[in-house]
């Protein structure tokens, strides 16, 4: 996981820790799209604008998620597969391209992992989420050495 080693933890907003594991299962937070602590988009996803409007919150949250995962592995040990992808959107009520956002958050993982970073996915329309953030991404990960 060179690609994250000495990346900072994103900054939790709250009382909770970035990722937990257990064993050999690590669980993220869910992590919105803030870079140093600050979102860098805000607001509901609307079905109007064009999906490409939300393409960088959507990666940097899972950016933010990858990150914290990595975190937790020690020395020699790698994430050996996501399992498990959750991306919670922050839509108006007629959107319906939730699948097509959580694309761009696949496409990250697949980008940085590989094969390996394509897991079990959901993408799940809420009415709000903290800060008014466009979506929040949640990853569970399988470590081995």
């Amino acid at each position: 996981m060179s690609i994250f080693e000495n990346k900072r933890n994103p900054i939790p907003q709250g009382n909770y820790v970035p990722a937990s594991r257990f064993e050999n299962i690590i669980y993220t937070a869910g992590m919105t799209p803030r870079k140093n602590g600050v979102l860098i988009q805000t607001g509901k996803v609307c079905a109007e604008l064009s999906i490409d409007t939300y393409k960088e919150a959507v990666r940097q949250a899972v950016e933010n998620a990858l990150t914290a995962a990595a975190n937790m592995l020690a020395k020699g040990e790698r994430l050996e597969k996501i399992l498990g992808l959750t991306i919670y959107i922050n839509a108006e009520d007629t959107y319906q391209a939730h699948s097509s956002l959580a694309d761009f958050a696949s496409e990250y993982l697949h980008e940085k992992l590989g094969e390996t970073g394509i897991g079990s996915r959901a993408a799940v329309g809420v009415a709000s989420l903290p800060g008014n953030a466009p979506v929040e991404i949640q990853i569970m990960a399988g470590v081995s050495k």
